[in-house]
């Protein structure tokens, strides 16, 4: 018999009806053969709640005890879809993070999983049980709860995979990958494969699908993953490592509506000051991306870079502790803007697709604040105001 883990995300298990409907689907896969480790996440919005619930008692909650808290809602998870399970005369199990070893290092709230011992899973499939396990979390060296951060359920289920030397389902609400997300352009077409490559610059550039991390795992040991619907039948979207370039310059648009834009005016112009500001930064665990200098100017610059929204306080702490030890003369903080990225292995072989890209923002007089790039993608940063005005253009030009 073949292992499959395969993980159902949060509105597959909204309520009892969609958790005896996972159930049902198991079974299926059960029956034709399989042996089945099954990631959850946890029901609806219930990790919403919780955070909720914890900012009621106080503004400023200890992050290790959201991560006691926020576990808590896979458990619920992962109890009911084993009781279901049995229920149907399916022997299941459940297991948290812990109980299957799985060993996470880095700060509470964003853990990498360091390893995980494969023996418990591997002893109940032994038995013939379907292993339910719960995603987005683990132990670290001090055995204290922690959570992967956003996605981490993705990341949980290919981490599994990876260690049992088998294939990844994700399963969720949608049908497969789009090219650009429906709700934000109904024309959008479905993908019926994509490379790591692309789909780790499209998830990590804003694509809701897939979870960064998740997907360089799958490429770091050659996974084969599949996204697909939990509520039909429809294939979904494979994501493979090795993949010859697309004829399509452009395979996909990512939207990103939580970054913002941090500007410093007058830096002091020194190799050593850029690095211990950037040093500050990557200590606190926060995520830069755009970085921009202008030239320097009695001896200043003004340097200007990228960072999730959510991140903002903790940055606000370190620019505070910076101006001690190297004043500048003042900063901006500005949360109103969008960053949208093309992506695509065919840019490497096809010129121009910057010109197609950036003469959409001409034609619609759209400002654009920032660019970077890659061999296979284009980003860029434009006002929040303008960026559905953007994206169907976008769209539209690359028939995405």
């Amino acid at each position: 018999m073949s292992v499959v883990v395969q993980k159902y995300g949060g509105t597959s298990v909204g309520d009892v009806e969609r958790i005896k409907n996972v159930a049902n689907r198991i079974i299926r896969r059960k029956e034709a053969g399989n042996e089945l480790v099954v990631v959850v996440s946890a029901m609806g919005k219930s990790t919403d709640e919780l955070m909720q619930m914890a900012h009621s008692i106080t503004d400023t909650p200890k992050v290790r005890e959201l991560d006691m808290l926020l576990a808590t809602g896979e458990q619920v998870s992962i109890s009911m879809l084993s009781m279901a399970l049995q229920s149907k005369g399916c022997d299941a199990i459940s297991f948290t993070g812990a109980q299957i070893g799985m060993r996470t290092i880095g700060k509470h709230g964003k853990s990498r999983i360091l390893d995980i011992d494969t023996k418990r899973i591997q002893s109940a499939l032994d038995e013939g049980k379907v292993v339910i396990v719960a995603g987005f979390q683990g132990v670290n060296e001090n055995d204290d709860i922690t959570t992967l951060g956003r996605g981490g359920s993705d990341t949980s289920a290919v981490a599994l995979a990876a260690a049992l030397g088998c294939p990844c389902e994700i399963y969720t609400d949608v049908d497969g990958i789009y090219g650009i997300d429906p709700r934000r352009y109904p024309d959008a077409r479905k993908l019926s494969s994509v490379s790591c490559d692309e789909m780790l610059e499209m998830a990590s550039l804003g694509a809701g699908v897939m979870h960064a991390r998740a997907i360089e795992l799958g490429s770091k040991y050659g996974i084969e993953i599949r996204v697909a619907s939990s509520m039909d039948e429809i294939p979904g979207t494979a994501i493979k490592k090795d993949m010859p370039d697309s004829e399509r310059p452009v395979t996909g648009l990512a939207v990103d509506e939580d970054e913002s834009i941090v500007t410093l005016n007058g830096v002091p112009y020194t190799t050593q000051t850029t690095a211990r500001l950037f040093s500050a930064v990557a200590a606190e665990g926060i995520n830069i991306d755009m970085i921009s200098q202008t030239p320097q100017r009695e001896g200043t610059v003004n340097l200007s870079f990228s960072a999730p929204t959510a991140e903002i306080p903790d940055l606000r702490e370190v620019l505070s502790r910076y101006r001690e030890e190297f004043p500048y003369k003042n900063s901006h903080i500005d949360e109103n803007i969008v960053k949208l990225s093309v992506v695509g292995s065919g840019m490497r072989n096809q010129s121009g697709v910057a010109l197609q890209f950036f003469r959409n923002f001409r034609e619609a007089k759209i400002p654009v604040l920032m660019i970077t790039t890659s061999d296979i993608r284009i980003s860029c940063v434009i006002p929040k105001e303008d960026a559905d005005k953007a994206v169907e253009l976008v769209s539209r030009s690359f028939g995405l």
